[in-house]
């Protein structure tokens, strides 16, 4: 490996330090010092200690560029450079990174598509607003949680940023986890199921010709046109989780193509048997004659909350944040699709309404119904004659539970939907605790 130079970034210091010196230092000119400045952190990718020359910048940035998010990307390149925490991730692994380089909380989240519409969505419906000043920025904040920022990226990206240390926690699927991440014990799955991006990632082959009674992964490995000389080819932009798909189950002779989309059309043009690719709803598939088999599926696939092992046990601050939007996430999760119905009840006192209310196999609530005094005022005195009963019930019992309140004397029914519902404490926080052996 070469060695350092005694003054590294000494030119890029200067060119820099000329083009920040312009009085008119336009938003166009920005691009100008990031490039130099990546000049920068690829000559000080080995340095074993900090790089002078750019450091030295920091204050002429603060002063000169203006308070944009390209400003705010100028220092934070500058700082990644002078801490020396940026290594080179290939192939989804990485070597030990120092995560003690800067102060700030980075959660990656997809920036475009369905799954980045549905990642705002569901961080709003949590009380975390993301806040763009411009919706071309790839930077934003949540003024709920003060020391996050938010990063846009391509999910794969977020998969591997989180792997080099440049992010600390991200919303990205299950697959992307298990396509680039490849088995990193870095990566922790905080939460599994954030309830959007479902789909599954699978192996699927025409429904005629030689496959028409194919039904089952194990007659496909069977059908004797498999051999060295001609395997089975497989077209799939997964070229991790395909070929160890096929290792795990005994299939021996079978090669991948790379392929980014419209795969469903590669065995209808003769480039490939088959397919391994994302399924929802499966329409796609059965519209260009193709067929899941049994045994295909390589893995299911949602939405999913991931975080850094290295940042939740090295970074200030990361560990308190994961809580609080983990928190958020299961107190609204666990709350979705469920109703608060509040009805009253006659009764001599609240043992007996209770007795009435259990003998209702829709009516117990979450650990049973809350039943308390109606105080009533009659002929100027305060009395009881009524009991509230109060139970939590899911969306699709609703109506069912109204009727059976009802039977046993409700009246004057209240239904509220339920927005969030916060344990004792969140089973997944104790969950990663332990995986972090705290």
């Amino acid at each position: 490996m070469a060695q350092p130079s005694k003054e590294p970034c000494k030119k890029e210091a200067c060119d820099i330090q000329a083009c920040l010196s312009k009085n008119n230092f336009l938003p166009q000119r920005c691009q100008r010092v990031i490039e130099m400045l990546q000049a920068c952190c690829e000559r000080c990718n080995n340095e074993s200690t900090h790089c002078g020359s750019v450091a030295a910048l920091l204050k002429q940035i603060k002063n000169a560029v203006p308070v944009t998010g390209i400003r705010q990307r100028c220092l934070r390149m500058v700082t990644s450079c002078v801490s020396n925490a940026q290594k080179s991730v290939l192939n989804g692994t990485t070597d030990a990174v120092s995560v003690v380089g800067r102060e700030q909380i980075r959660l990656g989240l997809p920036s475009k598509g369905r799954m980045a519409a549905d990642s705002l969505d569901l961080l709003k419906d949590c009380q975390l607003f993301v806040k763009q000043v411009n919706p071309r920025q790839y930077v934003a904040q949540i003024p709920q949680l003060p020391n996050t920022e938010v990063w846009f990226q391509r999910p794969k990206d977020i998969v591997r940023k989180l792997l080099s240390g440049d992010l600390d926690l991200g919303i990205v699927g299950l697959d992307i986890v298990g396509e680039f991440g490849q088995g990193n014990e870095d990566l922790i799955i905080v939460h599994e199921a954030l309830n959007f991006g479902d789909c599954h990632l699978s192996l699927a082959i025409p429904n005629y010709g030689i496959f028409e009674n194919i039904k089952s992964l194990k007659e496909l490995a069977q059908m004797p046109q498999w051999t060295e000389e001609r395997p089975l080819r497989v077209a799939t932009g997964f070229t991790y989780l395909g070929p160890k798909f096929m290792k795990d189950n005994g299939i021996k002779h079978v090669t991948f193509s790379t392929a980014d989309g419209a795969l469903e059309a590669a065995p209808a043009m003769g480039i490939a048997d088959a397919i391994l690719d994302l399924v929802s709803s499966g329409t796609t598939l059965k519209e260009n004659n193709l067929k899941e088999i049994e045994g295909g599926v390589v893995l299911k696939s949602q939405a999913a909350l991931v975080a850094s092992r290295r940042a939740l046990t090295e970074r200030k601050g990361a560990l308190e944040t994961v809580h609080e939007v983990l928190e958020r996430l299961e107190a609204h999760l666990k709350a979705d699709g469920q109703f608060t119905v509040v009805a009253n009840m006659r009764g001599t006192d609240a043992e007996e309404v209770a007795e009435r209310v259990k003998t209702q196999p829709s009516l117990t609530g979450l650990q049973g119904p809350t039943i308390s005094p109606v105080y009533c005022k009659r002929d100027g005195k305060v009395s009881i004659e009524y009991y509230a009963i109060v139970i939590c019930v899911p969306k699709k019992a609703l109506y069912e539970s109204v009727q059976q309140l009802r039977a046993v004397g409700g009246s004057g029914v209240l239904v509220s939907p339920l927005t969030y519902i916060f344990d004792e404490e969140t089973p997944r926080w104790s969950q990663l605790l332990s995986k972090l052996g705290l």
